[in-house]
């Protein structure tokens, strides 16, 4: 769920939020956002469990979920914390419950107004219980921005990026018929296992914030910095900067889109784009309008867009005597949203053979490293704000990293912790950090296998190995001309 501003406070409450899952795995880890708090966020006595109906768990199935090796967190304002993961069994297509208290006045919330989902908010520290009797209910989530199902067999995830038509409107309330579900429905069915990923915001516009920030500002942190992202569909977010007084051109969305576009290859995303739905007949319709969504549908159809493929909403779902609207039996009746048919009709244009190739992804691998200077694992410490450090004795979630692989022998190391790419920061004169959006010169490693099976990394910012400093004891920096035991590492598959 992406994250949205002005949410509701809470405080001494215990918050179950249902997330309904695309893949199934054997553990699962949450994030959960500070991202527009005021001040820090301290939650605590976090759980997940299967839910069987409204707000019960199936008590058997409860795992508590630490971070960091704690039980309670605090996060600060702007900030975001990924738990560590659990053993969870989750089932594909399923409600998991998330649950959790927050034991201080948090101020306006973090979190997603159009949830269609029913979630629910009882006094007191009761994440524990089976059933919240007597809870409040909200159609909105609130904190909770990820449920990552972990499943070594996953192909990896596509993230679908666009605003209320993505979102679910017109869909049933607990119905889970927004279009990527039922994407994640004929994914599952087809035997892949490929995590869908819904970050649609209801009212989102590709060049302005106000419902939510907008695609162009919020790209790198609900697409590219999402766990396992290999692609990306750009929905439906231009049709709410075309259906306003004064739209903006056609020339104007594309170039934005040509941004997007550009942005996601830079990080090794396959960007799929979406043609836009027609919305003739609603509030927001002009002349002015249209020319630019016939605009942008034509760029998308045509050669040399840079799109890696088409998802053509727009044929799906228009009315062939009236292509500027929609076929009447797809219409919600505000001629703007597809109803659920509407909705599955977008599901099923997509191609599923898009996603059994790697696309623009390099192919990716979980890994760990273990330093030979002290015999520990590296860490993108403090969900990776830190810079890495040789300092953990076990693997957890800020240990663990896509292993990019660049061709010729070059990797790039992409931090679970926070989704972010390894840098050797300043060409190398700072130390490693996760802290970048796209693969660069200062990204990329020659990852150098070793006699003694350990390897080694020459940062290409530099020229330098990567050395675990002082034994271990300081940070990872790219400084070394030769490689000893500091610059030695065990790699470890996941």
């Amino acid at each position: 769920m992406s994250p949205q501003s002005g949410g509701p406070s809470y405080g001494q409450q215990t918050l179950r939020q249902i997330v309904h899952t695309s893949i199934g795995g054997s553990a699962a880890r949450i994030r959960i956002s500070n991202a527009f708090g005021s001040a820090p966020l301290t939650v605590s006595d976090v759980h997940v469990a299967r839910r069987t109906s409204g707000s019960s768990v199936d008590t058997g199935t409860d795992r508590v979920v630490d971070f960091g090796g704690q039980p309670t967190v605090t996060i600060p304002a702007g900030g975001t914390a990924v738990s560590d993961s659990v053993a969870f069994t989750v089932s594909a297509l399923s409600d998991v419950a998330v649950s959790f208290y927050l034991p201080n006045a948090t101020g306006s919330a973090t979190y997603h107004q159009q949830g269609t989902q029913t979630n629910y908010l009882a006094g007191g520290d009761v994440s524990a219980d089976a059933t919240l009797n007597g809870a409040s209910t909200s159609g909105s989530y609130a904190f909770l921005t990820n449920l990552d199902v972990q499943n070594s067999a996953a192909a990896g995830a596509v993230v679908t990026l666009g605003a209320s038509i993505t979102d679910g409107v017109a869909s049933a309330q607990d119905d889970n018929r927004r279009w990527p579900n039922d994407l994640a429905q004929r994914l599952s069915g087809s035997g892949r296992t490929v995590g869908v990923l819904n970050q649609g915001i209801s009212g989102n516009k590709l060049l302005s914030d106000g419902a939510g920030q907008s695609a162009l500002n919020r790209f790198d942190r609900d697409v590219v910095g999402q766990p396992g992202v290999r692609w990306v569909i750009f929905s439906d977010d231009p049709i709410n900067d075309v259906g306003v007084a004064n739209p903006p051109t056609g020339d104007q969305l594309i170039a934005a889109l040509q941004q997007l576009i550009s942005r996601a290859h830079q990080a090794g995303i396959s960007f799929l784009c979406s043609t836009l739905t027609p919305f003739q007949g609603s509030g927001g319709w002009s002349q002015a309008g249209e020319d630019s969504r016939d605009a942008v549908n034509a760029f998308i159809r045509g050669a040399g867009s840079g799109c890696d493929a088409v998802v053509d909403q727009d044929a799906a779902t228009h009315d062939p005597a009236n292509p500027e609207r929609y076929l009447p039996s797809y219409d919600a009746g505000d001629h703007l949203h597809p109803n659920e048919a509407g909705l599955q009709a977008i599901a099923d244009a997509v191609d599923l053979s898009l996603f059994d190739g790697s696309g623009n992804q390099p192919s990716a691998g979980v890994v760990s490293l273990r330093s030979h200077a002290d015999g520990d694992y590296v860490t993108a410490a403090n969900a990776g704000a830190a810079p890495l450090i040789a300092s953990a004795t076990a693997i957890g979630t800020w240990e663990q990293f896509d292993e990019l692989d660049l061709g010729g022998g070059d990797i790039a190391l992409r931090a679970h912790a926070n989704g972010l790419i390894v840098t050797a920061d300043d060409a190398g004169a700072d130390p490693l950090i996760a802290n970048r959006t796209a693969v660069g010169g200062w990204e990329t490693f020659q990852l150098v296998h070793n006699g003694d099976g350990s390897v080694s990394l020459l940062a290409r910012a530099d020229g330098d190995y990567v050395t675990a400093e002082d034994a271990g004891a300081a940070p990872l920096i790219a400084n070394r001309t030769a490689i000893g035991p500091w610059e030695e590492f065990d790699l470890i598959t996941s």
